[in-house]
């Protein structure tokens, strides 16, 4: 004789039963968490051509006093500049190769350039693809703005995406020795899933270009 399946009485039982989709889970923050951090003082300990470092004394919201040494930067623009005009399925992707002291090796990236104090962000992404790559362009989209490594560098980045352009003459600044070519974006998500990009502002542009793309936002 088969043994009876006892059910729940109703519904509701079964929804208690149920474990709580991931979404439903509630965060909730600390006092501690939620309050900044309060700055006592801050200090110049260099300034550079591009970047300055300050050395500040704050008081953290759980009442330790601590010293945190921040690069200040005026920000960033990135280009991420596409010619839809041969293949619209898989459009062409403007990049650059560079050599970069700090990494120590050859890096691929999107065209990039630091915002001139007082200088709209859009205008420094038209004014950097000019000098870098020579490109103009027509349509212009803010894709993405982030902070590149907000444990010591208060940097924002903002990635521009820019599209219906046409070549001109690049003119770069006397330290920069850039090589320009052109990718399907195909082929350079196959460079990132070979692990052969290595730069973080190229590699979140193109990533969050793609989802968009394949997600109809643009």
């Amino acid at each position: 004789m088969s043994a009876k399946i006892k059910k729940p009485a109703n519904s509701k039982a079964l929804q208690a039963q149920a474990p709580k989709p991931p979404h439903a889970v509630t965060i909730k923050r600390s006092p501690a968490i939620a309050a900044k951090a309060k700055l006592i003082s801050s200090k110049l300990a260099y300034k550079g051509k591009v970047f300055s470092v300050f050395s500040d004394k704050v008081k953290e919201p759980s009442g330790n006093t601590n010293i945190r040494d921040v690069i200040r930067h005026n920000g960033s623009v990135v280009i991420l500049a596409i010619d839809e005009s041969r293949n619209p399925a898989d459009p062409d992707v403007v990049l650059e190769r560079q050599y970069r002291h700090a990494a120590g090796q050859f890096l691929i990236e999107l065209p990039a350039g630091r915002i001139e104090p007082g200088e709209p962000p859009l205008a420094a992404a038209k004014r950097e693809m000019i000098e870098e790559t020579g490109y103009r362009a027509k349509r212009w989209t803010l894709l993405a703005k982030y902070f590149a490594s907000p444990g010591f560098l208060g940097e924002w980045m903002q990635i521009y995406l820019a599209r219906d352009i046409r070549e001109g003459t690049a003119a770069p600044e006397a330290d920069e020795n850039i090589e320009i070519f052109r990718l399907p974006l195909s082929e350079a998500l196959a460079l990132v899933a070979a692990n052969k990009i290595h730069d973080g502002k190229t590699l979140i542009g193109l990533m969050l270009y793609d989802t968009a793309r394949r997600s109809g936002r643009l």
